[in-house]
């Protein structure tokens, strides 16, 4: 079978811990433990997360912006998934070896298309990069043009559009690669998002496109058997973090698209994923899994986890 699996930011940094190197490689190879039994038996594809990457990328640079330019943010996700696409080859390499399974693993650093016309870029929302005082982000809209809001209370940011994926550059490579028995990641943080210019050509643009929803598009360019997206929850549920939560083994497309209108799945937690399930349930007719990565194994079995299934 084939499986595109798409890891949370807990597989990078846990919350409240120190952004390090050794801490970033000791996560992913505790993930790759996880992963190990899919990837020994199935061909995967593994995406990922980088936007805490990016934004202590940017904060480097807002820094060192007197000594050194800094890079526009299509160039920054080229760097983190360069460097999150080596953490997670290595680990995964490790692992696999230690456990004499006998898989190449490879990262494609990915281009992914939007459309310039895409609402979003009438309307930023993603917040990215260091916080600002009031004073200091007037004067950066003013000189930088940059969209900028207050950020719950914590300072004023820079928000960037987040369009909707619509193509992948190196979908067919990626392909080629899972056929012939490569454990491939690519697409990491969303991809690097691109447009393309009426000559046929790419042009990097300043946006961050949902990491679930590249994901999503991924899974059905490569005719995956399921979508898979692990996250910090072993199930998804109704009323989350409320007295009357209830846990969800199930979910129709029909149901999950009710859900969501209901509001009961957050535009900054389930709901972008709970999107891309739909949307690949429903153009696939298959099924999108939704777990904790340390019960990954237990959800494949049918024991816990959110299964995301077409309509009967």
């Amino acid at each position: 079978m084939k499986f595109v699996i798409a890891i949370g930011g807990n597989a990078v940094n846990r919350p409240g811990e120190k952004p390090t190197a050794e801490n970033m490689m000791k996560n992913l190879r505790e993930t790759m433990e996880y992963l190990v039994d899919i990837i020994k038996d199935h061909s995967v594809v593994i995406t990922h997360g980088n936007g805490p990457q990016v934004g202590n990328l940017l904060l480097q640079q807002e820094v060192a912006k007197d000594v050194v330019p800094p890079f526009p943010i299509d160039v920054n996700d080229a760097q983190t998934q360069g460097s999150l696409g080596y953490m997670i080859c290595q680990t995964l390499y490790n692992t696999l070896t230690e456990k004499n399974v006998k898989k190449e693993v490879v990262a494609v650093v990915t281009q992914i298309v939007v459309d310039p016309e895409d609402p979003a870029f009438q309307n930023p929302t993603k917040p990215i990069g260091p916080f600002y005082s009031e004073e200091e982000a007037k004067k950066i809209m003013e000189e930088k043009k940059w969209a900028m809001t207050e950020d719950a209370g914590r300072g004023w940011r820079r928000v960037v559009p987040s369009p909707i994926p619509i193509d992948i550059i190196e979908k067919d490579v990626i392909r080629f690669l899972v056929d012939n028995g490569f454990v491939v990641v690519a697409a990491g943080g969303g991809g690097i998002p691109v447009i393309r210019l009426k000559d046929g050509t790419l042009k990097g643009i300043e946006a961050v496109i949902d990491k679930d929803r590249a994901s999503s598009l991924l899974a059905r360019e490569l005719d995956a058997d399921m979508f898979i997206i692990l996250t910090g929850v072993e199930k998804v549920y109704l009323n989350f973090n409320k007295p009357n939560q209830k846990p969800l083994d199930t979910l129709s497309v029909g149901e999950a698209e009710k859900y969501l209108k209901e509001g009961h799945f957050p535009p900054g937690s389930m709901g972008p994923k709970i999107e891309s399930a739909i949307d690949f349930v429903r153009k696939t007719g298959r099924e999108c899994l939704i777990t904790d990565m340390r019960r990954l194994k237990q959800a494949l079995e049918g024991k816990t986890g959110t299964r995301i299934v077409p309509e009967v």
